[in-house]
């Protein structure tokens, strides 16, 4: 078993990310508030961790519930936005403790308060989900359309383990004429399931309510599944290959990163803490011990997923990740339909800055 990574490993990875604006970090997080805050941190114990990063998130909260009084909308909704990224932050990687989920759902409450003055306009929708007793009965989901485009195609977009509904870019989507629905994959966020081996019976759900919405075009879906989320898509591509246009898999894991020897050197990797303990929370676990156990079960050369005929599928990540190995991805193009890819070399995981505008040429290209 791969021993926890020491906190001063851990202040370093993520003073970095924060220098770069990369995940759990944003354009508009001071870098140097998020160093100074790390400082004063000896570890990642939850509670201390939520107090230090919500200390962050309260001007900004003060400063847009003033700004919402005197009618300075755009003021309002930049505060709420900032408060938003240090909620985020005191929630990450993931809600697995009292204190990180009342800080998803303070994150949540900023982000649906700036999403207010979005334009075009978030549409938070609940779509009826049919799944077992102890499974929630709604996937909730942001709807944002392109103005002047009725009814524009849909690209159904979620993240991985620590990145929710909430982060998914719109924009892009947005420029390019194609409608966002960003959900949550099964397990995080407000996913009405946790993940499992047959957990893709959630879109199921998603599908058959596009379907019944007019305004948007139910004959021209794709999906885009981003990091862990990657996963969901590469199955889906498979399994619900009917009732798509293309999928993306961005990054995402296949079976060589459901395998010991994998998962303990990605423990110390690039990820900054708590990588299988994480995983392990999406998918009804809890610990290293548990992800251990579960990963297995839920390679896709095992579940004899990789030969069956898929939809048009795009892999994309970079060739250094040291999250999920690049080699899930040479997996997926060695079996099954032929595939399109684009990796990265000696970029990590995702894939770079170029990794997105790629996806979005390419999955517009799939919709014309």
């Amino acid at each position: 078993m791969a021993q926890p990574r020491a906190f001063e490993e851990v202040r370093l990875l993520l003073t970095l990310r924060a220098q770069h604006a990369t995940n759990p970090f944003a354009d508009g997080a001071d870098p140097g508030l998020i160093a100074a805050t790390l400082d004063n941190l000896h570890s990642v114990e939850p509670q201390a961790w939520v107090e230090a990063f919500s200390a962050l998130a309260e001007p900004h909260q003060a400063a847009a519930a003033t700004a919402e009084r005197s009618g300075d909308s755009k003021t309002a909704a930049e505060n709420y936005l900032r408060a938003y990224q240090y909620w985020r932050v005191a929630r990450y990687p993931a809600p697995n403790s009292v204190a990180k989920r009342e800080a998803y759902r303070a994150s949540q409450q900023m982000y649906l308060k700036a999403g207010y003055w979005f334009e075009p306009p978030l549409e938070r929708v609940w779509i009826p989900f049919t799944g077992r007793p102890d499974e929630g009965q709604f996937i909730i989901a942001d709807l944002r359309k392109p103005p002047g485009k009725e009814p524009p195609a849909v690209v159904v977009q979620w993240g991985g383990i620590d990145s929710f509904k909430e982060e998914r870019r719109a924009e892009p989507y947005l420029h390019a004429g194609l409608a966002s629905l960003a959900v949550d994959m099964p397990g995080v966020g407000d996913a009405p399931l946790d993940g499992s081996t047959d957990a893709e019976r959630m879109w199921t759900a998603i599908f058959d309510w596009l379907a019944e919405r007019p305004d948007l075009d139910a004959n021209r879906v794709a999906l885009h599944g981003a990091s862990t989320g990657g996963y969901w898509a590469a199955k889906l591509a498979h399994t619900h290959k009917d009732r798509i246009k293309a999928a993306v898999d961005h990054g995402g894991p296949a079976h060589v990163a459901f395998q010991p020897a994998w998962i303990e050197l990605a423990q110390t990797g690039e990820y900054p803490f708590e990588l299988a303990e994480t995983l392990a929370s999406a998918f009804g676990g809890q610990s290293y011990e548990d992800w251990l156990t579960i990963a297995p079960t839920l390679s896709l050369q095992t579940l004899g997923i990789l030969d069956q005929p898929s939809a048009p599928l795009l892999l994309v990540n970079g060739t250094a990740d040291t999250i999920f190995p690049i080699q899930d991805l040479h997996l997926l193009l060695e079996h099954g339909s032929p595939k399109t890819a684009r990796f990265f070399g000696n970029e990590a995981h995702m894939g770079g800055p170029r990794a997105l505008p790629t996806i979005v040429t390419w999955l517009a290209e799939q919709l014309a």
